[in-house]
């Protein structure tokens, strides 16, 4: 990262506000400047820390209560050891991989991140049309900020994740809008019936609607760069930013002193309401949020495609393990249905060891929300291109050409997955 973004919050001369109060109307003249420092996905979180105003940034890097399980969505990789074999021909290399029919570039793709039009300018198109050119999976979130519509124009492969509304009505509406733009994956998030405890989120000032206050003012006077790049340049060029997608019709907007948002209803999503989704939805559907193995038979019984398995970053119910530590269980459960995770992932190492459990594809969230907020479309391109590098380079080393070589066979560690 450059010297002038590391420096934003504190350095408000006359000359480096004329030039960021010009990002207003035009695009970063600085992507390429902070990427400099950019090695690896973890950078990308350092560089937003500073670019992000404090509520923002806290929305994004938080979970829930005493952060147990976030921490261990972590901790888990350094449990599993890699046992490599060498004197091995890596010369041909390849990590395409297939995913409901579909060649892909790569066994990642990027998470569904809500209000990520508030972190980056445009933040889903970012992601999306990066994704896009690259070829791996990208799925939209239905909390985002930008109609599903243009984003379905952009990168018509793109996936699209639902919180299922509170009627089943609303239901069909939203479902039949999905369908209409012309996405053909549903992701159904299955872990959020509850709001849950978010008190770091409080903490650290943030709430949707965020509500117009002193402290908020300040965040956005030490962080200009933000201000000008990301706010006022959707101000000005789209107005303000509206929960577009959680409903068939427009939502509440993401500034606001008068309204609030909705979430009641949820507790009643069950399996039964599972069902009047598939009958409608014709395309692909998916479930993410399972853990529990017998949730996993039970998604191959009511007609899912597909799952992920996440416990939503650590942000819903605290305590739960990591997909890791519940994969190859859920694998066994989920019988030939493709098998998905996310939560936690950072590094190529931590992708061959989720494929060498049973995982068909990985996901990986946070990091992109970062990058498209410090670089734009940059950003995310360079991210997964650092992740492909290392994927490719991971593989040679451990001592295989092909993602389905990668078996229990090449890790080491006290065996607990077995």
């Amino acid at each position: 990262m450059s010297d002038e973004v590391r420096t934003a919050g504190a350095d408000a001369t006359g000359n480096r506000m004329a030039r960021a109060s010009a990002t207003a109307t035009a695009p970063s003249a600085w992507p390429s400047r902070r990427l400099r420092r950019i090695f690896c996905l973890d950078d990308f979180e350092t560089a937003a820390r500073r670019f992000l105003p404090r509520p923002l940034f806290g929305y994004v890097a938080g979970a829930t209560e005493n952060n147990v399980t976030l921490t261990d969505n972590r901790a888990v990789f350094d449990e599993i050891g890699l046992m490599p074999r060498v004197l091995v021909d890596v010369s041909a290399r390849s990590q395409e991989t297939t995913l409901f029919g579909r060649r892909y570039a790569a066994p990642f793709g990027i998470a569904p991140m809500g209000i990520a039009a508030l972190m980056g300018y445009r933040g889903d198109l970012a992601l999306a049309r990066a994704a896009s050119r690259a070829n791996i999976v990208n799925v939209m979130s239905g909390s985002s900020l930008i109609r599903l519509e243009e984003v379905a124009a952009a990168a018509p492969e793109s996936w699209f994740q639902i919180y299922v509304p509170n009627e089943s009505p609303r239901v069909a509406a939203l479902v039949d809008r999905i369908a209409a733009a012309g996405f053909e994956t549903l992701v159904v998030t299955v872990d959020s019936s509850v709001v849950p405890n978010r008190e770091n989120n409080v903490r650290a000032g943030f709430k949707t609607p965020l509500e117009p206050n002193l402290s908020l003012l300040w965040q956005g006077m030490i962080h200009p760069f933000w201000v000008f790049e990301v706010f006022l340049r959707t101000l000005i060029r789209h107005g303000m930013p509206c929960f577009e997608n959680n409903q068939a019709e427009k939502g509440v907007p993401i500034v606001s002193r008068t309204v609030a948002r909705d979430f009641s209803g949820r507790e009643r999503f069950d399996w039964a309401e599972l069902d009047r989704v598939r009958e409608r939805w014709r395309g692909t559907l998916v479930l993410k949020g399972i853990l529990n193995p017998e949730d996993a038979r039970r998604a191959r019984e009511h007609g899912a495609d597909g799952i992920i398995v996440s416990n939503h970053g650590g942000r819903q119910l605290d305590g739960v393990p990591s997909p890791m530590r519940v994969l190859a269980a859920v694998k066994a459960a989920a019988g030939d249905m493709p098998v998905m995770i996310d939560s936690g992932f950072r590094r190529g190492t931590d992708i061959l060891k989720a494929l060498a459990l049973g995982a068909d594809y990985v996901f990986i969230g946070r990091p992109f929300n970062y990058a498209a907020a410090v670089a734009g479309e940059a950003g995310v391109d360079h991210a997964i291109a650092l992740m492909m590098a290392e994927l490719k380079a991971d593989m040679g080393l451990i001592g295989i050409n092909r993602l389905a070589e990668m078996g229990p066979e090449f890790l080491f560690g006290q065996g607990w997955w077995r």
